[in-house]
């Protein structure tokens, strides 16, 4: 289970991609997990891969491990080394990897140094091109049309009485 940030605690607007960028919005961070997801579970290859100083690497790999973002296999008894995986949190990052990945290529950098295929059964092999897409309706998302909407505890976060109670005043 990934660490619960409260959100009552950060400063700002109270909002769950504050609380994740707590948890993940370190830059060695993102790049240990796009490490992880690419086989490098030493920390060796992990070192060599993100360019991390070593003590900051330690320290990201205790946090992201205490937040439930890896984990830590034995792979070896003599001497005791354990390897870094990615949990189910992990893995739920690889499409935020993806997007920045997309926006990086298009707006960081000129010549984009990798390309991401994929090779479905049936299909040929293209390139990833990810996008915003609703799970219930199936279309694109479009920023525009999209609103927010506070929940029971953003309405508390946010000093606002439920919405039963703002109801009743009308």
């Amino acid at each position: 289970m990934t660490a619960a940030i409260d959100l009552a605690g950060l400063p700002g607007r109270p909002c769950t991609i504050a609380a994740a960028l707590e948890l993940v919005g370190e830059r060695w961070s993102l790049l240990v997990i796009r490490e992880v997801s690419l086989g490098n579970h030493r920390f060796s290859d992990i070192a060599r891969g993100t360019g991390a100083p070593r003590d900051r690497l330690t320290a990201r790999l205790n946090a992201l491990v205490a937040a439930g973002v890896l984990e830590k296999r034995p792979y070896s008894d003599s001497p005791p080394r354990s390897g870094y995986h990615l949990t189910a949190s992990g893995r739920d990052l690889l499409p935020v990897l993806q997007a920045l990945l997309q926006w990086g290529d298009r707006w960081a950098a000129d010549s984009p140094p990798v390309r991401l295929t994929h090779a479905p059964g049936d299909s040929a092999v293209h390139q990833v091109d990810a996008a915003w897409i609703c799970r219930t309706c199936g279309e694109p998302v479009m920023g525009s049309r999209v609103t927010r909407e506070l929940t029971p505890a953003g309405r508390a976060l946010s000093g606002l009485p439920d919405e039963e109670e703002h109801d009743h005043d009308h």
